[in-house]
């Protein structure tokens, strides 16, 4: 019953969109729709044990299939962004042998316009100023990745 109880809680935690893409009755949406208005600690207690009792009516199985598809993407892009990181922090740090790996990966990308960002970030970092341009490099390399 507690584990149906933190499927409950889990489900009132995803978005409209996530949720779209499971299949629930009817009692079990209004009982999400729901679980949004409720403010006290102890009422929201009492509505995740309602909750546990109205999935045992559901598609278990379904449901945490697409529970677990929207884990593991939501893995895959904080993996993606801390590739980009490493990107980052290797092209600062490396110069031009970064940099050649990088046009590799990446050959669409405006050579000139990255090479003007990592030094413009490296005068930064000399000069002690804030992190714009630590903040655009990292924009660029998202952008150039396509995430």
């Amino acid at each position: 019953m507690l584990a149906l109880q933190q499927l409950g809680e889990r489900l009132t935690k995803l978005s409209p969109k996530e949720l779209a893409r499971i299949s629930l009755s009817d009692a079990m949406q209004q009982a999400l729709e729901e679980s949004g208005r409720i403010k006290s600690l102890n009422a929201l207690r009492r509505h995740y044990r309602r909750l546990g009792k109205l999935l045992r009516r559901e598609d278990l199985d379904a449901i945490r299939g697409v529970i677990g598809d929207i884990d593991n993407r939501h893995q895959a892009d904080v993996e993606r962004f801390h590739a980009l990181e490493r990107w980052r922090e290797r092209l600062l740090e490396e110069d031009s042998e970064a940099f050649g790996e990088f046009m590799q990966a990446y050959p669409g990308v405006d050579r000139q316009q990255l090479r003007q960002l990592i030094q413009a970030t490296r005068r930064e970092r000399e000069q002690g100023r804030p992190a714009a341009a630590y903040r655009r490099l990292f924009k660029f390399l998202r952008d150039a990745a396509g995430i």
